[in-house]
């Protein structure tokens, strides 16, 4: 149990006492009840909110309640004051000795060191990616895919139960397209002069040796027959070429999803049909029609049809929506909302990973979820928005490769994946993100990924020259001896668990990059006072006890860095080139 928890423990146990002494009514809810390190660290070394969120339940003001939460506090053993802030904020400082016991619980714990049990074991469905099966995935899909597998890897550290799931989009029109273009590139393999690739068409190069495969196992049997012939032969085989091109190009980013889902077998599955007589069932389905669109021109003509239409608008949305087309086939929609529904059936928790673009779907697939499982299982969509590339500041060209965009494996090649998947998360999932080839591989402060690898390089660097010093790191360290500053770098390190519960709970993967970078930002700070003061180093000569302390300080502040770097998919540096 981090720090954090363990005073989270002792405020409930300090409640329940005010409780019984009829201070506090019983059944007060206390989920919004927190404990956490105060704004300004001169305030405290934790502050909680207890009385300003119970004052209210309780019929009391919230400063009164706070003279009633005081000496409770205060009596506890490591507590070595309580004040009073504003209307009620309480703030607590704690001994050293309290900041000791954590340094010596995060080297001791090692990699278990922030793992928690805030998921109770329940299951959640993230899905990532997820783009069309149409050609390799670009710097967009980049993005969310290493938001998903970040954000998966965070939910199963917080207890949480994950299955990665990528949806194939594999029953549209896009893949018939895809299979005419790959039929182009077949004949081109035989030999035929195909010039300029026809408009609406996938121009890549990237179907090139797929049809050469095709060429080898067919001949020109395909060449000369209807395309009702050749047509689903080729849809097969173009859609597992680039399933097989989609996985090779994640595993670049070392993302493996545990189910590859597809729409084409949701449809043939009768799953549609099913969840459409669920909500049949529950009058949540009626034949009507839609509203005259908003964006029509008052002079255009328009006719209403009659379809099939979901009651969404009972769940929030904006409108209803329509599940069958007037010609009696299933909309996007409504085979979207049968697979979630699948999707619930072994979940208690969804999560997707969608671009920008999607955010007018989400509302919809939200009310079919919360339709479909009677509220049962949430569906929260992060929405990630575009990444602009640049070198040296220009804008990046196209990807001849891709036709007419830059390819994740293009910028993982260049790059390395490490410094991909940090950068993908040095913004929030929703904000525009810039991504500059030459400033991602830049050593300096304002590349957040060398920022942090470098302060692990040197904490390792540490261990070399200790062990070349004849230290003795299985010596007992006297931490009595670390002075204010350094404890300071403790408190900071002692916040990694609930910066892992708080990501894991919001689904926001981009709080373990933030944090990284401050608490690098203070180690570095801490090293580099050594420059200016020889005695400030963490290994001294003449003061091996002092080393002992500083560098269990340094040992532990690499513990973090290493466990939230591998949070994000990053192995930690040992060593800067």
């Amino acid at each position: 149990m981090s720090l954090y928890a363990q005073y989270a423990a002792l405020l409930d146990g300090v409640l329940d006492d005010l409780v019984a002494e009829g201070a506090l009514p019983s059944g007060l809810d206390r989920m919004n009840v927190t404990v956490e390190p105060p704004r300004d660290p001169a305030h405290g070394d934790l502050a909680t909110n207890a009385a300003m969120v119970l004052a209210k339940s309780a019929k009391t003001n919230p400063r009164a309640l706070a003279e009633a939460i005081k000496p409770k506090l205060e009596a506890l053993p490591p507590v070595t004051s309580v004040e009073i802030a504003g209307p009620g904020f309480l703030n607590l400082r704690l001994t050293p000795d309290a900041w000791r016991d954590e340094l010596r619980t995060i080297l001791r714990q090692g990699d278990e060191y922030g793992l928690s049990t805030v998921g109770k074991d329940e299951r959640v469905n993230v899905e990532y990616v997820s783009a069309n099966p149409t050609g390799p995935l670009h710097v967009g899909h980049c993005r969310g895919a290493i938001v998903g597998d970040s954000l998966a890897r965070i939910l199963e550290a917080a207890g949480f139960r994950v299955t990665k799931e990528y949806y194939l989009n594999d029953a549209g029109a896009q893949v018939d397209t895809l299979a005419r273009s790959l039929h182009l590139r077949y004949r081109e393999a035989l030999g035929e002069e195909i010039g300029e690739i026809p408009e609406g068409l996938y121009p890549g190069d990237y179907l090139r040796p797929v049809g050469i495969v095709m060429a080898a196992d067919y001949g020109d049997d395909m060449v000369d027959v209807a395309e009702e012939q050749w047509l689903p032969v080729f849809r097969d085989a173009a859609i597992q070429a680039m399933v097989g091109l989609i996985r090779h190009d994640l595993g670049l980013l070392n993302i493996h999803h545990d189910i590859f889902s597809s729409e084409a077998e949701v449809q043939r599955s009768g799953a549609v049909a099913q969840a459409m007589q669920v909500l049949r069932e529950k009058g949540l389905v009626y034949e009507g029609t839609l509203e005259r669109p908003k964006s029509l021109d008052p002079q255009d003509e328009w006719e209403p049809v009659e379809l099939t239409l979901f009651r969404s608008t009972q769940f929030g949305d904006d409108q209803d929506r329509p599940m069958k087309k007037s010609d009696g086939s299933w909309t996007y929609f409504g085979a979207d909302a049968a697979y979630h529904w699948k999707k619930a059936q072994n979940a208690d928790h969804l999560v997707n990973i969608w671009g920008a673009d999607h955010a007018g779907t989400v509302k919809r697939v939200q009310a079919a979820v919360k339709a479909l499982t009677d509220g049962r299982v949430d569906l929260d969509v992060k929405l990630v928005q575009m990444v602009r590339l640049f070198r040296g500041g220009e804008p990046v060209k196209m990807s001849k490769r891709a036709g007419d965009f830059v390819t994740l494996a293009d910028v993982v090649n260049e790059v390395g994946k490490d410094v991909v998947r940090f950068m993908m998360l040095t913004r929030r999932a929703d904000a525009p993100l810039d991504f500059d080839f030459m400033k991602v591989v830049e050593a300096s402060k304002d590349n957040p990924v060398f920022y942090v690898q470098y302060a692990h390089a040197r904490i390792s660097s540490l261990k070399r020259k200790a062990a070349d010093a004849g230290v003795d790191l299985a010596a007992d360290a006297d931490l009595s001896l670390l002075d204010d500053e350094e404890l300071a770098l403790v408190k900071r390190a002692a916040q990694y668990p609930r910066v892992l519960e708080g990501a894991a709970l919001a689904h926001e993967p981009h709080r373990i990059a933030f944090y990284l970078y401050d608490l690098a930002a203070e180690f570095h700070a801490l090293w580099n006072r050594g420059n200016d003061d020889p005695e400030r180093r963490f290994l001294l000569e003449n003061n091996p006890q002092l080393s002992r302390a500083r560098l269990e300080l340094a040992f532990g502040v690499g513990q973090i860095i290493r466990s939230g770097l591998a949070l994000m998919g990053v192995a930690a540096a040992e060593e800067m080139r």
